[in-house]
């Protein structure tokens, strides 16, 4: 039997090739995910081990009330005097944008750091190399990683504008150097400062956010540990530099982890459309194979020998496949490190990794998922009689088991459709969220149970258009696609799949950007947001400069702050109490705004109805800051329509003045007059210095920011779906293959009575159309209404959410569905049309 499924192996290429190609996609994506992930990791990990090299000790600034309060010189020096130290370094960090010559922002806001050159007795700083002129020794200089100096076409000695969320400041450049920094290799920056300067900026004079200790030879890191700690502020965090790098890597670990579960979400869903090709393409062979079964079982094989016969021949192709596929995975993962870094992610360099784990992970998946797909069609095949299948006389179905299999698939898609309707009214949304994805699952399961079912009537519908439309090619057409309703379910079965899970995602990300849109153009009466590139408060100079700009007609800050109000903290919003109305749109519930310019306070519906609060109702505020904490009386003045942009609690600034040290400005909204126009955005950028760390934003830039941030994830999401789309469009293939093949003499029959070399050209598109497009339909239909249900789950976190069918694309979906079955058709349909008509006939 070994010697025959190898045989059968090597007689049936042609055939197996579509499975070969379907398990070593879903491997390769599988490897692939699993060596990247490793190889990321085991970088990244080395690259933390690596930043504490020399060093025995590390210790982190304590934070107390929301304020850091840093190390202060004083404890470093102290440290220094203990035995077994060899040196003691102080670092402080904080935002830095550098501007390119054009004045624009290098690097990503959120990337882009500043810190301080700390050199030693020999004026040197370990933790930089230097490929260009020297640190920064005065306050007037800076230097700058390699990256960015080329990225901004800077030399040393040349002048370089820089940003620290105030005011924009002109440094001479001392020096350019390469760090292995994680900000600079996620594309970010490096600047570095006199300590100084750092210091001012960031912090305040003689303090430090991080400190390390290095220790001579003959003494421990624990050692260290044990000395620093009594020297240090309470609860700074001081740990050894191993205990530190450990926490790192399981951080990294962690993160990686995350991105692994995704990339292997996607390589399940792609290997789960794979079973249905590898299903069709056992099943198809061996009703090919029932006269050559039946001659096994003739001369003595037992249905044992049979069905392990085929289980063998799907051992080789599942091995073979997994070998492949593991191979192109390997590409893969290396693809991917590429197009990182492409992208402006620096990867650390390092080794390809690859574990056992991958290897093991990645073949066993392959063949136990072919094996396990052939045991059923393996097992039907031994179930014929050799009599039957010598006559060529195949078992049909019967009535009890289509009855069985229609009750099963209702079942399961009635049970996923209620799971999924009752987790779209949870009010929470995880829960919600949690219910749908079962629900999914099921109701993904009891359709593809019930499609062969369907395919019958569905076809039925549009039989009258093939045939008015198309003449006797669309008649035979519509009659091919449902002769196996069970190999035409399952082919329609992997586009649904691929389908539903585009639609369910391009109805989120609809409904999501209409959302989005309706924010800002309702919500926002303003002309510009001001804020800061890297996210951090915007500095009060910034609302001082803006109020000194001719032309600005109205102006308010988002002043985020925390207060106590009746007993439990509350995010509250600061705002201009006389302009907050011109900017930002709050409908009036109950009471008037202007209560606002008379020290009351205002409360959204939400806010407002949650706790049971009214206009006129006085509540207690406790104000807490700089050493005071008082809490005083205040009334509601006023009730308003939510809005995205301000919290459910709204105050006049003026309020949180006495108790802020630095206001936390989330962004200034600016009304102009003249409206927003590029000379009225120029005329804000010039008013606040050209500040590459200071963005200002219309409607159109807020809307194309958030909205690009959807599309983004969505086009991510169909890139990596398309592997799952791909391995259907390759089921499609296979199934017209192998249905030409099986038709041969049919097809012969039908050349032989008139059929031109055309007619059966189309007939075959014709059947792979219906095919196509109604795998497509059921999964749009599924997928929209699953995509209702997930939205539905953030209904209470978005403002008028309203749920947004995006037609065209679906519209789209359906076309490109049969411009697929058309393409998938086009060698099987030159295959058929190429047949020998004698030949033909004769076959058997």
């Amino acid at each position: 039997m070994l010697r025959t499924a190898l045989r059968n192996v090597l007689a049936h290429k042609a055939r197996l090739l579509m499975t070969v190609l379907a398990v070593m996609l879903g491997v390769a994506f599988v490897s692939g995910t699993l060596v990247f992930t490793d190889t990321l990791g085991n970088a990244f990990r080395n690259q933390s081990a690596k930043s504490y090299d020399n060093i025995a000790v590390a210790v982190e600034a304590p934070v107390k009330d929301g304020r850091e309060v840093g190390i202060p010189a004083s404890a470093l020096k102290r440290i220094e005097g203990l035995d077994g130290v060899a040196g003691v370094t102080g670092r402080v960090s904080g935002f830095a944008g550098v501007a390119d010559q054009d004045g624009k922002l290098i690097g990503v806001g959120w990337s882009n750091k500043g810190g301080n050159f700390a050199p030693d007795e020999h004026g040197e700083d370990a933790a930089y190399d230097f490929v260009e002129g020297t640190g920064p020794l005065t306050a007037d200089r800076i230097a700058l990683d390699k990256a960015t100096a080329d990225r901004g076409d800077y030399r040393v000695g040349d002048t370089v504008r820089v940003s620290t969320d105030g005011p924009v400041r002109e440094f001479s450049l001392a020096g350019i150097f390469t760090t292995e920094d994680g900000a600079v290799n996620a594309g970010g920056s490096l600047v570095l400062f006199d300590t100084a300067v750092a210091q001012r900026q960031y912090l305040r004079p003689g303090h430090y956010h991080h400190v390390t200790v290095a220790a001579h030879p003959t003494t421990t890191a624990q050692q260290v540990l044990e000395g620093v700690r009594p020297l240090l502020p309470e609860e700074a965090i001081a740990r050894t530099a191993g205990e530190w790098a450990d926490r790192e890597a399981e951080a990294i670990e962690s993160s990686v982890e995350g991105l692994n579960t995704v990339l292997l979400a996607f390589a399940g869903i792609a290997l789960f459309v794979g079973i249905f090709l590898i299903a069709n393409t056992f099943t198809m062979l061996v009703a090919q194979r029932t006269r050559e079964l039946a001659l096994m079982r003739a001369v003595g094989a037992s249905r044992r020998q049979v069905k392990r016969s085929i289980i063998l021949e799907a051992l080789f192709v599942g091995a073979l496949a997994s070998a492949i596929g593991f191979g192109v995975g390997l590409g893969l993962a290396t693809g991917l490190r590429t197009a990182m870094d492409s992208w402006g992610v620096k990867i650390p360099a390092g080794p390809l990794v690859i574990s056992p784990t991958a290897v093991l992970a990645a073949l066993g998946v392959g063949i136990a998922v072919t094996v396990l797909t052939a045991w059923l069609p393996a097992r039907r095949a031994a179930k014929i009689p050799p009599v039957a299948a010598m006559s060529s006389v195949h078992a049909p179905a019967t009535s009890g088991s289509l009855l069985v299999r229609t009750l099963t698939g209702a079942a399961l898609t009635a049970a996923g459709a209620a799971a999924i309707a009752t987790g779209a009214s949870f009010e929470d949304g995880d829960d919600g969220r949690t219910a749908i994805a079962v629900g999914a699952f099921l109701a993904l399961i009891g359709v593809i149970v019930l499609i062969p079912q369907l395919a019958r009537p569905v076809v039925a519908l549009v039989r009258p258009l093939l045939r008015g439309g198309f003449g006797v090619a669309g008649e035979l057409a519509g009659r091919n696609a449902v002769r196996n309703p069970r190999r035409t379910g399952a082919t329609a079965s992997a586009l649904a799949i691929g389908l539903t899970l585009i639609t369910g995602l391009t109805v989120i990300g609809a409904t999501l950007g209409a959302s989005i849109e309706r924010a800002t153009t309702d919500n926002v009466l303003g002309h510009y947001a001001v804020a800061t590139a890297s996210g951090n408060p915007v500095d009060e100079s910034v609302l001082t400069a803006l109020e000194r700009t001719e032309g600005v007609a109205a102006l308010s800050p988002q002043q985020a702050a925390e207060l106590r109000i009746e007993g439990e903290v509350r995010t509250v919003s600061g705002v201009s109490a006389d302009d907050v109305h011109r900017v930002l749109d709050l409908p009036v519930v109950s009471g008037s705004l202007d209560a606002l310019g008379r020290g009351r306070i205002a409360l959204t519906r939400t806010s407002a109805d949650e706790n049971g609060w009214q206009t006129g109702d006085t509540l207690a505020v406790t104000f807490e800051g700089r050493g005071q904490k008082d809490t005083k009386q205040l009334t509601v003045g006023a009730v308003v329509e939510d809005n995205e942009f301000v919290s459910g609690v709204v105050l006049p600034r003026e309020m949180l003045a006495p108790y802020e040290e630095k206001p936390d400005i989330r962004e200034v909204w600016v009304t102009m007059d003249g409206g927003a126009t590029p000379a009225n955005e120029q005329v804000l950028i010039d008013a606040l210095g050209n500040d590459p760390g200071i963005t200002v934003s219309d409607k159109q830039d807020i809307r194309t920011k958030l909205g690009g941030m959807i599309n983004t994830m969505l086009y991510i999401m169909y890139g990596l779906l398309g592997m799952a789309l791909v391995i259907a469009v390759l089921g499609v293939v296979n199934t017209l293959a192998m249905s030409v093949f099986e038709r041969q003499q049919e097809i012969g029959m039908l050349r032989a009575v008139g059929l031109d070399r055309r007619g059966v050209t189309r007939m075959i598109r014709l059947e792979a159309l219906v095919i196509s497009v109604f795998g497509a339909a059921v999964g749009i239909v599924l997928g929209t209404f699953l995509g209702w249900a997930i939205g539905e789950t953030f209904r209470n976190n978005i403002p008028d959410y309203a749920l947004t069918l995006p037609w065209d694309r679906i519209g789209l979906f359906l076309l490109l569905a049969g411009a697929v079955g058309v393409l998938a058709a086009l060698w099987p349909a030159r295959s058929a049309a190429g047949l020998d008509v004698l030949t033909a006939v004769k076959t058997e």
